[in-house]
């Protein structure tokens, strides 16, 4: 099976039969490939804003109260979805840069079951530089958006 982010972000081979880890990490690996490929912070934040006008709006009847991440400069929207077992996450915000790093946690754990979710933290984007060249207001948005993530993550999770 091939998994594919609608914006390139990936393109990995994925194993699904009882090895959910692998799905994230195949997915972990070739995004930290794609962003160590660029040379400069500048570069990497570029290609983010690239990719991130690529991705679909939401339409307006998403960008409610319900979905608008809240402490976020910029108007911010989240829709989380759980479908067949696994969370499908989109963003949209009426700034680029913050639809960029929204975008960039959304795309990576879309696909996922709640539990993969749960299993891996993005802290591995500080191993690209990720976190170190946003501004304190775009550091602030990565971590409303996982917060997000994680809370509809462990919701969803399937119990016993």
């Amino acid at each position: 099976m091939l998994a594919s982010g609608g914006n390139g972000f990936y393109s990995v081979p994925v194993t699904v039969a009882g090895e959910a880890s692998n799905f994230l990490t195949a997915k972990r690996a070739a995004l930290l490939a794609q962003l160590g490929a660029f040379r400069h912070p500048q570069e990497r934040l570029q290609w983010l804003v690239e990719q991130a006008r690529l991705r679909p709006e939401l339409p307006e009847s998403l960008r409610t109260e319900t979905h608008k991440v809240p402490g976020c400069v910029a108007n911010l929207w989240l829709v989380a979805e759980l479908r067949a077992g696994h969370c499908e996450f989109r963003c949209d915000s009426d700034s680029q840069i913050v639809r960029a790093v929204a975008g960039l946690l959304c795309e990576f754990y879309s696909g996922a079951t709640p539990e993969e979710v749960l299993g891996v933290d993005p802290v591995f984007l500080d191993q690209v530089g990720i976190n170190q060249h946003l501004t304190a207001n775009r550091r602030n948005v990565l971590s409303r958006v996982w917060e997000r993530l994680r809370t509809f993550a462990e919701a969803s999770v399937t119990r016993p």
